[in-house]
């Protein structure tokens, strides 16, 4: 006879004892219990919580005045200004789900995800009118209603918007009852992937993984209540890796911030007493390469996240010597942002600086509330030895991972084969379980049959002082297959020829390792700062002459 189990039975969830996970319920409570600590500071002026909770709950009331329900979708085509996080509050008050547009692509991409997205309004500022007046164009009669966000920061362009954002606003009602989902699986914000070949693809993220990686956040950073926080990360990047949510959590002030500029970045550190930041290592790389007048007079600590690429071990260790203290994050927009830590232990900072750069520059263990990360030999499924050689893919599985790709089957199943997410980032795991990114499955150069990581190849070349960032992809070889090619951006002022550098890289690795090009100039980066390999692949493609031998080359 089959025994009941007595912890069933009548206890059953109800209003009182279950509730959905959503991270709109942390703006509530900062409203509630700090509404005159800063939320918002922007151009000289500051917005309390009281303010932008009423704000919040007007946006919402006003899309659903206009029609918008839930499982319907908002654009935003936006900066980091106060409007960006707003739209992370109102807009899923509403039922509505998000859609943050990358501010840096072309038209055509944009009327993509709008049309794929089925958005039904678009907040957008003037910079990116030129983008927006094409991509509408494309559009036609499908064009959503344009809500214009004005910014008297913003540079000058063609106005679009139907009404203005503050227009839209006033219609709405701050006393606005919203209602946390009906299920916290519900979707709260629609990331379409940077994608280098074919059209992107829609990630549909949901509350409750928006709610734990906004505590994640906090808990794998030890984040203290009432932060300043400075947005050097683009909020439409994985939803500013859910840091809007994050700062409402621990009632936060969100510094605003249109564009990074080191100057800029620099004064309002000294200005506003930042505490925290986040950005990826060309960020940092910009911030600890400005003058040093413009670092001068910070006095206190300043934290920073790093990730977007493995962080050179020159940045970390730049970094530490700038006052700047780094954790060291990784994940993908599949996972909500970081879903991954370097978490700091005991000791590591009595070990020299080197040591200290080479620890921290590893991507670590799973977030506090992702249930797990491994890296698997991708065609067994089983996990590879800890011993810091062995290579397979890297895996996620938990509440922090997404419900799939919008309308793309077929790619959501590639995606969750086998039962874990697929990142394509191939690693290894240090006996002391920390994982270590040696590259993407495809930028590995497999060179007379022995594999070469670029990452390993771009530390070596970070670590010249003349080096500002360096990307290594492989180049054609008739007789190896294939070989590393570099390409290098020079930090300003400094010069350095290619044989030097090539000999550089001799003395610090397997000469088998070494590129055998090195190439100078600026290098193509997304607006995350991450660099933009498949151009670099481009060129190659494009310029047989590359294949000759070392010499000094135009920086241009």
């Amino acid at each position: 006879m089959t025994r009941q189990n007595p912890y069933s039975l009548d206890l059953d969830k109800n209003a009182a004892n279950h509730v959905a996970l959503s991270p709109l319920s942390f703006i509530e409570r900062a409203a509630l219990v700090y509404p005159d600590r800063p939320a918002l500071s922007y151009n000289g002026r500051t917005q309390d919580w009281r303010t932008t909770y009423d704000r919040c709950r007007r946006l919402a009331s006003a899309l659903a005045r206009h029609g918008i329900a839930p499982g319907d979708t908002v654009a935003a085509m936006l900066p980091n200004v106060p409007a960006m996080f707003e739209a992370h509050f109102g807009v899923p008050m509403s039922g509505a789900v998000l859609n943050t547009l990358n501010t840096r692509l072309d038209a055509a991409a944009i009327a993509f995800m709008l049309q794929h997205g089925e958005a039904r309004v678009l907040l957008t500022d003037r910079e990116f009118s030129p983008v927006i007046e094409q991509a509408l164009s494309i559009l036609g009669d499908t064009a959503p209603l344009v809500i214009e966000v004005e910014d008297e920061a913003a540079p000058g362009g063609a106005r679009l918007g139907e009404i203005s954002y503050e227009e839209f606003l006033s219609s709405g009602d701050p006393e606005y009852v919203w209602q946390l989902p009906a299920d916290e699986w519900d979707a709260i914000a629609l990331n379409y992937t940077s994608g280098t070949t074919g059209d992107p693809k829609g990630v549909v993220t949901h509350h409750r993984g928006a709610y734990l990686n906004a505590v994640n956040n906090v808990v794998a950073w030890s984040l203290p209540n009432h932060p300043i926080y400075l947005w050097t990360l683009p909020m439409f990047h994985c939803n500013g890796w859910c840091f809007p949510w994050t700062m409402a959590l621990v009632a936060g002030t969100s510094v605003c911030l249109r564009r990074v500029d080191p100057a800029v970045v620099w004064s309002l550190v000294r200005e506003q007493r930042v505490t925290h930041l986040c950005g990826a290592p060309i960020v940092y790389s910009m911030l600890i390469n400005a003058p040093e007048e413009q670092r001068a007079g910070i006095g206190r600590p300043l934290n920073g996240l790093i990730a977007g690429a493995a962080p050179p071990a020159a940045v970390i260790a730049g970094c530490e010597a700038a006052g700047i203290s780094l954790t060291h994050v990784y994940g993908l927009t599949e996972v909500y942002g970081p879903a991954a830590v370097c978490a700091k232990q005991e000791g590591w900072e009595q070990m020299p600086a080197e040591e200290r750069a080479r620890l921290n520059g590893r991507q670590g263990v799973a977030y506090p509330l992702q249930q797990a990360m491994a890296v698997l030999d991708p065609q067994t499924m089983k996990p590879v030895p800890a011993d810091g050689e062995t290579i397979g893919e890297i895996f996620f599985r938990g509440n922090v991972v997404m419900k799939g790709y919008l309308k793309n089957p077929h790619a959501t199943s590639q995606a969750f084969a086998g039962g874990w997410f697929h990142t394509g980032d191939l690693a290894v795991v240090h006996p002391d379980g920390y994982v270590k990114i040696k590259d993407r499955s495809k930028d590995i150069i497999i060179s007379g049959g022995e594999n070469i990581s670029s990452l390993e190849v771009e530390d070596v070349l970070h670590r010249h002082p003349a080096v500002l960032s360096a990307a290594v992809v492989a180049l054609p070889d008739p007789k190896w297959g294939e070989v590393p090619c570099a390409f290098v951006e020079l930090k300003p002022n400094r010069d350095v020829a290619e044989l030097e550098l090539i000999e550089f890289c001799r003395t610090q690795m397997a000469h088998f390792k070494v590129p055998k090009r090195m190439i100078f100039g600026e290098l193509p980066k997304t607006s995350t700062g991450k660099i933009q390999k498949f151009e670099l692949r481009a060129r190659i493609k494009s310029a047989h002459a590359i294949c000759s031998g070392p010499q000094k080359l135009d920086r241009s």
